[in-house]
């Protein structure tokens, strides 16, 4: 199929300066994860700044490198729609918990072997995309929004017992951006609208100066140029007990990338074969993430972010994402704009995010919607799905008494709520088509 029929064509004929501006944009939004994974790696196993300033330019690369294959496509590899790619939240937190239980070298070792393992399992996955519908989609977009916002909100409030926790000033900089953003959108039309999320973090990120909660002096320390290291911290151990957190998850992130991957060509209005594009995304989930395995980093996989920030600047283009992608590996190799990107508040980013984060559960209820919810089958589906969901996403930490395996999955909300209500939408529907033989016969 012809890539111009991933996308929308309003969106193919922009100006190479308006598609800058646009990417700049992606970029700009997309960079807290990445800085917070490197931030939390770094702290965890006690990173020097170099290690740490490496770290974080290799996961730039990486994500530079999947945006560009996601976006443009490359053989079986690559959705061919508008993604960004960004170290996964769950991953991050098994690869600190394979560290420090072992060592960082069987941690990069099992990035590698659950990369491979992908490709291995994808085959028999491809079998299970049928329960996969939007109204299942839409469930667990839901479910991703509540958690990434109850994630990015914890990053702006700080940990408890913290001298920083709750403090006004961090909540009303968040809370400014966001409302900044909204007035942005409501006066701009046009171009300028869809630059609102970017004029929103810029007047945030002024704001943060005037208040002092911003600090750029590391901008004029270290070098000018650097190259992402190869196997930084020697090479990898395999270890395949170790792994094996990290290669539960890659079965519940596949279903994650499909989530993704129909949400977004839906809002572009994509006329690819989704039973082809899953895969396409997942195999490019699978080789960047190898990749990234020989620099260090965790898994880089699709970002749910990506859909909030595509339906809230209506802009559909891959190219623009693409572009994106050419931003962060440019960063990767400059580094002041890595210690830049570093130094943006984070009250200010996580705000910007929030945004993005919320749009995705409106698109999730959108696609709810469209069922009949009146029926039995879809209101428990939903109920379920919503309540092994919720469970571990705002009370954290309620199956950590069970076996590994068990908090893999429960204890992973996206997972736990996406599963349930695949199971009972299938129960009631193998019941409904059972009471319709039974009623011809």
């Amino acid at each position: 199929m012809s890539d111009s029929n991933s996308v929308v064509p309003d969106n193919e004929n922009l100006r190479w300066q308006t598609r800058c501006l646009l990417a700049l944009q992606h970029v700009m939004v997309a960079a807290a994860t990445p800085i917070t994974a490197v931030f939390l790696i770094s702290q965890a196993l006690h990173f020097t700044s170099d290690v740490t300033a490496s770290l974080l330019s290799a996961t730039f690369m990486m994500c530079g490198l999947g945006a560009i294959l996601q976006s443009r496509g490359i053989g079986s590899f690559g959705a061919r729609l508008p993604f960004i790619m960004i170290p996964g939240g769950a991953p991050i937190a098994i690869f600190i918990a394979i560290a420090l239980q072992t060592n960082i070298r069987t941690a990069t070792g099992a990035v590698i072997l659950t990369s491979l393992f992908y490709f291995i399992a994808l085959p028999v996955f491809r079998r299970f995309l049928h329960h996969f519908p939007p109204f299942i989609i839409g469930i667990m977009l839901l479910l991703v929004s509540v958690n990434l916002i109850r994630l990015y909100g914890g990053l702006i409030i700080g940990h408890p017992g913290s001298s920083y926790y709750a403090q006004p000033a961090n909540i009303m900089l968040a809370l400014a951006t966001i409302l900044i953003t909204m007035i942005f959108a409501l006066v701009f039309t046009g171009i300028l609208r869809q630059l609102s999320v970017m004029f929103g973090l810029l007047a945030g990120t002024l704001l943060g100066m005037l208040s002092g909660n911003t600090d750029f002096s590391s901008l004029s320390h270290g070098p000018l140029l650097s190259l992402p290291q190869f196997i930084p911290f020697g090479w990898p151990v395999f270890n395949l007990t170790a792994s094996l957190p990290l290669l539960i998850y890659s079965v519940i992130s596949m279903a994650e990338a499909t989530g993704q991957t129909i949400a977004t060509a839906e809002i572009v209005g994509s006329t690819q074969n989704i039973q082809q594009t899953v895969p396409r995304t997942i195999r490019g989930d699978a080789i960047i993430s190898l990749l990234g395995g020989f620099f260090g980093t965790s898994l880089i996989i699709t970002s749910g972010e990506n859909i909030g920030v595509v339906r809230t600047t209506n802009v559909k283009s891959r190219h623009v994402t693409g572009l994106a992608g050419v931003i962060l590996i440019l960063a990767a190799m400059f580094s002041p704009l890595v210690r830049l990107a570093a130094c943006l508040p984070a009250p200010v980013v996580c705000g910007t995010a929030l945004m993005a984060f919320s749009i995705i559960g409106v698109i999730g209820i959108g696609m709810i919607a469209r069922e009949p919810l009146h029926s039995p089958g879809k209101t428990y589906a939903l109920a379920f799905g919503l309540a092994m969901g919720m469970l571990p996403i705002l009370v954290p930490g309620v199956y950590q008494n069970f076996p590994s395996v068990i908090q893999m999955v429960l204890g992973n909300g996206m997972a736990a709520g996406t599963l349930a209500s695949i199971l009972v939408n299938s129960l009631f529907m193998m019941s409904e088509r059972r009471s319709a033989v039974r009623m011809k016969s």
